[in-house]
């Protein structure tokens, strides 16, 4: 499919060589679609946790890609990826928060793109379900995606439909699925990838590119996400507790780091790695879930702790001693302050208070 926001005219070499794109670029889809992977698979780095369990994302997260110049074709850009967490109907505070951080990303985007599990929509086509009912030019409102198009429609900027993990689904049954698709939406383009084998991430890039205005860089060009460390391994440790941990007891888990103390960054380099200390607190909201954590003689506990520890020390690049230890909170998923408080950007505010009051008083 073509898309309508491509320029035609090739650049000048002096026009490649002066101009920038940059903007935001908003990740959407529902819980599972790939979102995390791609933002990932884009950045080169670990921006995002994942797991094959949905909604492992709880708050948006930004990764920056920098996309160099093609020769009198497309100019440089900086390209900030929004990713969200799986879009689905809340049934709880938590769930209306993780909604709301996908209508925040939704305010300040100049690109949208709609992930949509190709495999996982090919199996519902062959169900008899969701296309029935767009044959009869009627909205299916118990279709699993009409909610996610719902928050799309109305947006007055490029939309992209990205068909992910195509790995999976034979190549002639793609152009049906578009088709079916493009009569729920007007897409300014359909982008098949598939992100662990990155193919199309190339026709992706360039595509966002040519869609983004000219503009300034939003981060330094070595920065791969807005995140601070603290709230990075906050998520490495929750994604242990996905890994390790099922039915309820991962959605009903939360994780907050309680201490983070750095290296000093005057000590004498040694033989030795310098050590971070980090203790975090992990919150359940009952007292099964915490015998869960902990496991027979704390075995459970101690089997993420080490799991964790180990992606944090890749992270870190510093030997890691962690300190985990379990809170049981009631219904925490539905207290909008214990909820606000888990967002990084408001332990921040709160850890910049802190240590300006330490400052003051000495």
């Amino acid at each position: 499919m073509v898309s309508s926001v491509s320029r035609e005219m090739p650049y000048t070499h002096a026009e490649v060589e002066r101009t920038l794109r940059s903007g935001f670029v908003a990740i959407l889809g529902r819980p599972n679609a790939g979102k995390s992977t791609l933002l990932n698979a884009l950045t080169g780095e670990k921006v995002a946790i994942v797991t094959a369990k949905p909604q492992t994302t709880r708050n948006r997260i930004a990764g920056v890609v920098e996309v160099p110049a093609r020769k009198g074709k497309s100019p440089a850009a900086q390209i900030v990826f929004v990713d969200t967490p799986g879009v689905h109907k809340p049934a709880s505070q938590l769930d209306r928060r993780m909604l709301q951080e996908v209508h925040e990303a939704l305010e300040t985007r100049d690109v949208v793109l709609v992930l949509m599990d190709a495999s996982r929509r090919i199996q519902l086509e062959a169900a008899g379900e969701p296309g029935e009912a767009h044959q009869h030019n009627k909205p299916n409102w118990a279709s699993e995606d009409e909610f996610l198009f719902g928050l799309i429609r109305g947006l007055d900027c490029p939309v992209f439909l990205v068909l992910t993990k195509i790995d999976l689904v034979a190549k002639d049954l793609l152009l049906p699925l578009i088709e079916t698709l493009t009569k729920q939406y007007n897409f300014a383009q359909v982008i098949p990838i598939s992100a662990r084998k990155r193919d199309g991430l190339d026709v992706l890039l360039r595509s966002i590119v040519d869609a983004l205005p000219n503009g300034e860089r939003y981060y330094p060009k070595d920065q791969y996400t807005d995140q601070p460390m603290r709230f990075m391994v906050a998520e490495l440790i929750r994604e242990r507790i996905l890994i390790e941990t099922g039915e309820e007891v991962p959605y009903a888990a939360a994780v907050v780091i309680e201490r983070f103390e750095e290296p000093d960054p005057e000590a004498k380099p040694g033989k030795k790695l310098p050590l971070t200390r980090i203790a975090a607190a992990i919150y359940c909201e009952r007292s099964g879930q915490k015998a869960i954590l902990i496991g027979k003689g704390g075995a459970k506990l101690k089997e993420i702790g080490t799991a964790a520890r180990k992606q944090i020390e890749s992270l870190l690049g510093t030997r890691v001693y962690l300190e985990l230890h379990v809170i049981v909170e009631p219904g925490w998923r539905e207290s909008r302050p214990f909820i606000e408080s888990l967002d990084w950007r408001n332990q921040m505010e709160r850890l910049a208070e802190k240590q300006a009051g330490e400052v003051e008083e000495k």
